[in-house]
């Protein structure tokens, strides 16, 4: 009989080493999977890691947009690490990711074509409070009804684009885009452009979001009684409740923070990467947001490099499809890939095999 026994104290140099193991693990399964497609293996594992910062050609491109994607994998996953510390489990950031575009947006091209300095800072009040918003749906029904936070969230993000359909094709389509879907170009517009604010480095307002987000999170997770209340209700739920911890309240700020978050990379990102609201404007930075979460350990410093690190296999992987005519779908089971090593390398990490006969200690 094989069996699993959790460990007293888990190693904390291993707990550590896990994410690099992870990422080792994952380029060799990755590499095995190129040959598999008929890639050269260590020429695709080149082009993922290498060639968008170093390569002669390229770097000057991807550098830039290494900030571009990973800001809002960023903000997400800050957003989703403070709920998964209080073991709250919202997976329908992608919903609430795509709410905040809509709402940011429509904000702005409300004013449509006023120059006001006034409207970006609108758009991004309108863009988190529509992913709190939206966040606040599985929020409220789980502390008054007791209903699953993760199926709520997760059937969420279906109805979101949904609602990006519709509203690509009616509320907030170009009434100058001769019947096409989708709304007016934002980069077009100054007043609600998302530009880069310093040429040439893919700096933007959501890349300074995303560093503020990662301070704040650090903070008060490690100097603040309200983290310690997080902490403590994802660690020991009935010590928390012993000691006051109110666990509505916990779940309110948790997935609120997360929608809020969440709702601003949405925003961040249709005002100036994406430009415009369309049926295809939602790209999964939700969903890559979780693995970022894991790989980062939970912790902010964690995610600002795991996010970083994702964004490398956006790039990588864009550069692999145009150079090595690789499929996307490799790529996103490459990203995926990350997160399946990362939970293997954890168990264990927590738990030893045992081997014995049933029955016998």
């Amino acid at each position: 009989m094989i069996r699993l026994e959790k460990r007293p104290q888990p190693s904390r140099l291993w707990s550590a080493l896990t994410p690099v193991i992870a990422v080792l693990l994952t380029m060799i399964a990755g590499a095995a999977l190129f040959a598999a497609l008929g890639a050269n293996p260590f020429e695709a594992i080149r082009t993922l890691f290498w060639d968008p910062l170093f390569h002669p050609q390229f770097a000057a491109y991807s550098r830039p947009q290494l900030l571009v994607k990973a800001a809002p994998l960023i903000l997400i996953a800050i957003g989703l690490s403070i709920g998964f510390k209080a073991g709250i489990w919202n997976i329908g950031a992608e919903g609430q990711y795509i709410m905040g575009a809509i709402c940011g947006a429509a904000a702005g091209l409300a004013f449509y074509p006023s120059e006001s300095p006034l409207i970006f800072p609108l758009m991004i009040i309108a863009g988190a409070l529509g992913g709190w918003a939206w966040a606040m749906i599985p929020a409220i029904l789980r502390t008054t009804l007791g209903t699953n936070e993760i199926l709520v969230s997760l059937m969420l993000v279906y109805v979101a684009e949904t609602i990006l359909g519709s509203v690509s094709t009616g509320l907030l389509r170009n009434p100058e885009g001769m019947g096409f879907p989708g709304s007016r170009n934002l980069k077009q517009w100054d007043a609600a452009h998302n530009a880069e604010i310093f040429a040439g480095t893919g700096a933007h307002w959501g890349v300074v979001a995303a560093l503020i987000a990662v301070i704040f999170a650090y903070v008060m997770l490690s100097r603040h009684m309200l983290g310690f209340q997080v902490r403590l209700t994802g660690e020991a739920p009935r010590a928390a409740r012993f000691s006051g911890v109110n666990p509505a309240r916990i779940v309110l700020l948790c997935l609120g923070l997360s929608g809020l978050l969440a709702g601003m990379a949405g925003l961040f990102e249709v005002s100036g990467p994406a430009g415009q609201i369309s049926i295809d404007f939602n790209s999964g930075y939700g969903f890559t947001a979780i693995i970022v979460a894991f790989l980062g350990r939970l912790n902010p410093i964690g995610i600002l490099l795991a996010g970083l690190l994702m964004a490398l296999t956006y790039i990588g992987g864009e550069l692999a499809q145009l150079m090595l005519g690789l499929p996307g779908a490799s790529i996103q089971l490459f990203q995926g890939m990350l997160l399946f090593f990362l939970l293997g390398t954890d168990v264990f990490i927590n738990y030893r095999l045992r081997f014995g006969v049933k029955g016998v200690a």
